[in-house]
């Protein structure tokens, strides 16, 4: 099975969440209330979800570690050569998308 890659921007009140829907190959990137987050990632078979290595972070990736997920904190400089667009949410999630799959991060 196929693990799926995730990238997530961390906000104060709303997450934007970046992925391809292995079903149907569509192109997801929504925003997630900070309350539904983890209920997001609750009931989801195991995904490779990367994040901007921040104070918040920590904490979101011990969460969903207990869940079975595997999560990498990437480094903003790095996520940043990543952004090809203006920065905004939805971008950011992209760009830590794109990231967290290249080899040896």
């Amino acid at each position: 099975m196929n693990c799926t890659a995730v990238g997530v921007d961390i906000a104060k009140h709303v997450f934007q969440v970046h992925y391809i829907d292995q079903e149907t190959g569509e192109i997801v990137n929504k925003p997630i209330k900070r309350a539904q987050f983890l209920e997001h990632f609750a009931n989801r078979a195991r995904c490779l979800i990367g994040m901007e290595a921040c104070g918040g972070a920590h904490h979101w990736a011990r969460q969903l570690v207990k869940m079975g997920h595997e999560v990498r904190l990437i480094p903003a400089e790095f996520a940043k050569a990543f952004n090809i667009r203006n920065k905004n949410d939805a971008a950011d999630a992209r760009a830590i998308w794109l990231a967290v799959q290249q080899p040896g991060k």
